[in-house]
């Protein structure tokens, strides 16, 4: 297969565009590598609410930006410039600077504008993971560099929009009791990302796997955080609704199995190996 075929000069067209793109996602991941290394320890020292997950599920960004990464490599591509130049666009520039501006409000803790810029960034992202759906026919590179990363990228930052409105208008966990609106607006976003999670997991035949375990590792590190001795409610509520979370996984896990007999079986695979083993 040839990964980089066609014309010899066209890894210069659109050269602005493919710049852009690498000059964005190296910014972001720069960015949120300072937020994990920096004396501010920002991790640690954000406002703590009740739906505010384990400081570890954090480092989800690392594998997003390493992959979108990979993104900027498969633009030089025939099949990546395809979707990422022709059909993404200056989307992929637009949802960096959305992401490193929403970073820097979470970072001085300008909670209301976080809740903006990552809302935005949701509607951007979106419009990119259905730009990359729409491809039917996707060979390994399209699911590791396009599918994959967009696909994580859109779970995780749906839960995002979820925390940064807990701590736009929710209360401190640490300096006040979980109230009764508190744990209403807990239980249903608890209920909203199971929706969500649904309709990624029945999204296709095959459902949306890196974005429905987005989602479950998100509800985990909440379970992890807010324990039964802050709020009973809020642990086994999130504990029940993560646990159920793991249905979708597995729906999705079974979904590409049956996708993949049953592309064995459009090839005749599975018939040649019956024969082979002496079945009829």
């Amino acid at each position: 297969m040839r990964l980089f075929g066609g014309n010899q000069n066209s890894w210069t067209n659109h050269l602005l565009l493919k710049v852009a793109n690498i000059i964005g996602a190296i910014f972001v991941m720069g960015g949120n590598v300072y937020t994990v290394i920096s004396p501010w320890d920002v991790y640690y020292s954000g406002k703590e609410t009740y739906f505010t997950p384990a400081s570890w599920s954090f480092f989800v960004w690392p594998l997003i930006h390493m992959l979108i990464l990979g993104t900027c490599i498969y633009q030089f591509s025939g099949r990546g410039k395809e979707v990422i130049i022709e059909r993404i666009g200056w989307k992929l520039p637009l949802l960096d600077f959305l992401n490193a501006m929403y970073v820097y409000s979470w970072t001085i803790q300008e909670y209301r504008y976080g809740l903006v810029f990552i809302i935005f960034a949701v509607s951007v992202v979106a419009q990119i993971y259905n730009d990359v759906r729409e491809r039917q026919l996707r060979n390994f590179c399209d699911e590791v560099f396009l599918h994959l990363p967009f696909s994580l990228y859109h779970g995780w930052t749906v839960c995002l929009v979820f925390m940064s409105a807990f701590e736009a208008f929710g209360v401190n966990a640490v300096t006040e009791p979980a109230d009764v609106w508190t744990k209403v607006a807990v239980f249903g976003s608890l209920v909203l990302l199971q929706i969500v999670d649904f309709s990624y997991a029945y999204s296709a035949i095959e459902g949306d796997l890196p974005a429905c375990f987005a989602i479950t590792w998100y509800l985990f590190a909440v379970v992890v955080q807010q324990t039964p001795e802050r709020s009973p409610f809020v642990h086994y509520s999130a504990l029940g609704f993560a646990i159920f979370s793991l249905c979708w996984v597995m729906r999705c896990v079974i979904g590409l199995e049956l996708k993949y007999r049953g592309r064995r079986n459009r090839l005749g695979i599975g018939e040649e190996t019956t024969r082979l083993l002496g079945g009829h």
